[in-house]
């Protein structure tokens, strides 16, 4: 299942959010600065246009000239963008020095059409705004036009640096607005990590229950979380309280039959004897190893279940070293401090102590525990005994099943080591050990210190 994080997708949610209301933003600022600074040339152009029609002269014999230039002096600079003409008729009258080129082509005036008009011609370096006024002197003569325009390029430039910078101004707001809102969302975020840590401390067995503070919307779920795990805890301690009872109970029924065979084999009854007792080894067998699997199986949904393996190793090889002192059976140990597997410390115990026993059961002198790190860890116990062919490595494993029917034992302990392995995530292998005899790998998932 693919992960899927809660804060880059809010990070991701306001950064998109940002992204369009400050797209937004620009587009309604650059058209409301557009309109206002088209009024603003319209503005001008009307007050350049009066100041033409103010300084335009006629002499009686029907000639103009201009009092002075026009105040602007971009007006007398060739093909600048800003340009004036006055006609009458088909002839023009006056021009700017800045105006090259055939008379500027405007729509037709009616003596109705009086005032200022605004049109959209092409001048001679692009498209050209212009303001024009029909002066009528004369009723019966032609009217006077006076025009003044101005590049639309002109605009555009004055719109097009503001939309830079506004562009520029915008992309820094809205980065610090995404920094503040990341900001903002990690800080909301916090008491999760911090409920994750807790967890992780219970899970990993620093804690029975999450403790730390927490913000009020938090505190109903960290209260039920320890509800749960305080409940769990308990069901997982009644489970196995059951099972000791049900061991205990069954204990005594079991010796009353065995006692009992063993006066039928007194009485000389042998074959009634040993029938029974060794369906009483072999229900022994089942009871302790159904127990022992349920065990298992209710301390693997406890959470923060952590063993010292090198604690594990030195305990079994100190009680079963004395177990079998008389056959000078050496057991030596090679686990590292801090070396942590997920599991039981009981049922580590019992599955090492399992694998141990058995080698030394079939060992010359020696037997040693050692440990290879990894994400699935592996505590190995080789012996230096005759080993196990590889046929047999697989019969052993079934309960009740022996390969050397001459070694006391149940034949329970591989099998029942095998399935405890299994219900913690691990398993149980079989090679050819260096010292000359079997190697056995208990795999289990390991734990680093960090962890732990």
């Amino acid at each position: 299942m693919l992960k899927r994080s809660l804060k880059g997708r809010l990070i991701a949610a306001a950064t998109l959010w940002i992204a369009i209301g400050m797209i937004g933003a620009g587009v309604t600022l650059s058209a409301v600065f557009k309109r206002h600074v088209a009024e603003q040339f319209h503005d001008e152009l009307y007050v350049h246009l009066a100041e033409l029609q103010r300084l335009s002269e006629f002499s009686p014999d029907g000639t103009l000239h201009l009092q002075r230039p026009l105040s602007d002096p971009r007006y007398d600079v060739p093909l600048s963008g800003f340009y004036w003409e006055i006609q009458k008729e088909d002839d023009v009258l006056a021009r700017s020095e800045s105006l090259e080129g055939p008379p500027l082509q405007l729509p037709d005036d009616t003596r109705q059409d009086v005032g200022v008009h605004t049109h959209m011609i092409e001048g001679p370096t692009g498209p050209l705004i212009v303001a024009e006024k029909t002066v009528w002197k004369n009723p019966g003569a032609a009217p006077d036009r006076f025009i003044i325009g101005t590049d639309e390029s002109q605009l555009d430039a004055v719109v097009a640096s503001f939309n830079l910078t506004l562009a520029v101004a915008l992309a820094i707001f809205g980065l610090s607005l995404v920094a503040a809102a990341t900001l903002l969302i990690l800080y909301a975020l916090k008491p999760l990590g911090q409920l994750r840590t807790a967890l992780f401390d219970v899970r990993h067995g620093k804690a029975k229950q999450m403790s730390g503070q927490f913000p009020a919307e938090v505190v109903p779920l960290v209260d039920d979380l320890n509800t749960l795990l305080a409940s769990t805890s308990d069901l997982i301690q009644r489970a196995r309280t059951q099972a000791g009872n049900m061991a205990h109970g069954l204990k005594t029924p079991l010796a009353v039959i065995t006692d009992e065979a063993y006066r039928l084999e007194d009485q000389g009854q042998t074959q009634a004897s040993s029938t029974i007792l060794e369906e009483s080894r072999k229900m022994q067998a089942h009871i302790d190893y159904q127990i022992a699997r349920a065990r298992a199986v209710a301390m693997r949904s406890t959470p923060g279940v952590v063993a010292e393996a090198r604690k594990a190793a030195l305990e079994v090889a100190s009680a079963l070293g004395r177990l079998y002192a008389a056959n000078e059976t050496q057991i030596d140990v090679d686990v590292p401090e801090g070396a942590l597997v997920a599991c039981d410390p009981a049922d580590l115990n019992e599955m090492l102590a399992n694998l141990v026993d058995n080698a030394c059961k079939h060992a010359k002198s020696t037997v040693k525990i050692a440990w290879t790190d990894g994400a699935v860890a592996a505590l190995t116990v080789d012996d230096d005994g005759p080993g196990l062919p590889p046929e047999a490595r697989e019969v052993v494993f079934n309960i009740g099943e022996r390969w050397d029917s001459r070694m006391p034992g149940s034949g329970l302990g591989l099998g029942i080591v095998r399935d405890l392995a299994r219900l913690y995530g691990g398993d149980v292998r079989l090679e050819d050990s260096s010292l000359g005899g079997l190697r056995v790998e208990l795999l289990l998932p390991s734990k680093s210190e960090a962890e732990a």
